[in-house]
């Protein structure tokens, strides 16, 4: 785990690396936005991780899978905490690629991603993050 680190200037702790990438291994749903049509586009997908890299199964023909190959796009998952007044954001922005690779895509499907939108997801979309940030807020113990 990494040190905390001091408050951005919102006052929100900013966290390190290995602690946006612990956080990421605990949700199964973040964003991806990209650009579609010139305009920027967001849209929620289940992911895995891959060491540092983002996995995202699409069908064929998707807006996302032609939107994201050798893009630069940004994926972000979250979590939060109504009663606590606590909850946590991780952002990495990276190029994305279409995985072609027959043996890569044989191995990527060992690491049990599993779509949960209807239909045909036989492709897949590797994002690797060239920018990690994240930000956790907690309740203040006065409160």
């Amino acid at each position: 785990m990494d040190a905390i680190a001091p408050a951005d200037p919102a006052g929100l702790e900013t966290l390190g690396r290995s602690d946006c990438y612990m956080l990421l291994r605990t949700v199964p749903i973040g964003r991806i936005v990209f650009t579609e049509a010139a305009l920027p586009a967001i849209q929620p997908v289940n992911f895995v991780l891959d060491g540092d890299d983002v996995i995202i199964r699409t069908g064929m023909g998707s807006k996302l899978a032609a939107a994201t190959r050798s893009a630069v796009v940004a994926f972000e998952a979250d979590q939060y905490d109504e009663d606590a007044l606590a909850g946590w954001s991780v952002v990495l922005v990276g190029r994305a690629e279409a995985v072609a690779d027959d043996a890569e895509r044989r191995r990527l499907a060992r690491l049990g991603l599993t779509p949960w939108a209807l239909g045909d997801r036989p492709h897949y979309i590797r994002v690797r993050p060239e920018i990690v940030r994240g930000r956790r807020i907690r309740r203040p113990a006065t409160l």
